[in-house]
Parts: C-alpha cells; structure tokens; sequence
C-alpha cells in the first residue's frame, strides 16, 4: 500500500484550515499548491487515488469529512463503554470499534489510554459544574450550596452515566492502576476546586473548622449516592422517592446545618 508523505497530510490540513472546509472538500490542486508542488505530481505520490489521503489524514487523528473529529468519537465511544460495561471495557481497541476509527488514530490523537480517559472525566465528570457553582464570589453559603447540590443531581443523572459508572468503579477496585490514575488526576482537581471553595468559607467563619476531606464527603456523598441508587428504586413499589429537586433541597439544607456557624 503506498504510504502518503507527511508532509502532503499536513499540507492538505492547513489547506483545510485556511479554506474552512474538511479536508475532503478541498480540491487537490489547492492541496498541491500548499504542498509546494504540481497538481500532478500530487496524484502520483497518491497513486490516484483520493481516498488514500483520506485515509492518512484520518490516521493522524483528523476526520477528513462529514463525521466529528476522531477526539470527539472516540470521547463519546468511551464514555458509553463506560456507562454500559464499566471502566474495565474501556480498551483502545473496543473505543476504535465504537468509534469507527483504528487504534493507531486514538495514539495520534491521545497518546494512550490514560490520556483518553481523562478526556472522558474532563467532559462528563462533575468538576466543571462545581467550578461553575462556585464561581460567584459574592454569593451567600446557601445560596451556593443548594446551587452545587441540583449541578451534582443533575451531572450524576446524565447520561450516559459516567460519573455513577466512575464512582461505583473506584469503590470496587480502588487498587486497580486504572482508578489509581483517575483519582491522583480527579483528587487535586476536586481539591483546587471546591476544596479551596469550602476552605475559604472556613477561614471566612462562615463553615465550622473541620477536616476539609471530611466536608468535601459530607457534601458530596448525600446526592451521589442517591442519584446512583435513584435509577434502580424506582422500581420497587415500597419506596417512594422525593422529586429530584426536593431531596437537593432537602440534603443541601442538612449539609448546611451540619457544618455552617
């Protein structure tokens, strides 16, 4: 199989970028014009064929036309691999099935699995809704903590259910190098995050003086768990459950009791 020169890949995609179209929708002769050559000299390194550049740009991580980027499959492959089969199905190989892209592209794109799935954490955990949460510097604790607790019930009820599928993973199997990754990537984050939040209300007399591991899990844990268990309650008649936003309420208002001055 002729291989296609490096440099005709990345001639086609700045041509790509400077047109604002795919790849595929570039003409060859603006390809060959950015690649410093004839038109016909690029057909020749492409042995004709137009579906071998296709096939080459793909490779380096970039969907010449028509579908998302391979990033952004195979972000929303893992993630559904996750949400189904838990984090142990997660495989490079199993992504690039889903993905419909080859494992050499998620190494083009990624680098590793490890990358990936920070990707994966990154988009669908509930970090980012705890940054926006806390992002107001002049609002009151109630305020604030009622806001995290209906931006946790809501990103651990999405789907798919990354977060549930992460959090039950990492109480299976907290040795596996898999989690150990995760959470030496999610516990600084979570730490930057809310932890310096929760440790400024502290300072401020605002949030009783306590271990902040143990405020991080006192807030936290209440609508995790019930937003992983709620799914499954619902179909056994002799519980009846709250309506979502009323038991945010409800364990916002327990939290605040607990630990506010």
């Amino acid at each position: 199989m002729t291989e296609v020169p490096t440099e005709v890949v990345e001639a086609a995609l700045r041509a790509a970028d400077r047109l604002g179209r795919d790849v595929a929708d570039v003409p060859l002769v603006a390809i060959a014009r950015e690649a410093g050559m004839s038109r016909s000299t690029l057909v020749r390194r492409l042995n004709g064929s137009r579906r071998l550049l296709d096939d080459a740009v793909r490779a380096a991580g970039v969907e010449p036309g028509g579908r998302p980027p391979v990033r952004e499959r195979a972000v929303q492959s893992a993630a559904s691999l996750i949400s189904d089969r838990g984090l142990a199905a997660v495989t490079l190989e199993a992504v690039a099935a889903q993905a419909d892209c080859s494992v050499h592209s998620l190494y083009a794109v990624f680098g590793g699995r490890d990358e990936l799935m920070r990707a994966v954490f990154d988009r669908y955990s509930p970090i980012l809704d705890l940054d926006e949460a806390i992002s107001e510097p002049d609002a009151e604790l109630g305020e604030t903590v009622h806001r995290i607790y209906r931006l946790l019930a809501e990103a651990f009820s999405r789907e798919p259910r990354v977060a549930p599928a992460m959090l039950a993973e990492g109480l299976a199997r907290p040795t596996e190098p898999a989690v150990q990754a995760l959470l030496q990537y999610h516990v600084p984050r979570m730490l930057a995050g809310v932890g310096q939040w929760l440790a400024g209300e502290v300072t401020a007399g605002r949030v009783r003086d306590l271990p902040l591991t143990l405020l991080i899990q006192q807030m936290l844990a209440p609508i995790a768990i019930h937003t992983m268990v709620r799914p499954a309650a619902v179909y056994i008649p002799e519980i009846e459950l709250p309506e979502l936003d009323q038991a945010c309420a409800v364990f916002a208002d327990n939290f605040l009791r607990a630990v506010a001055t």
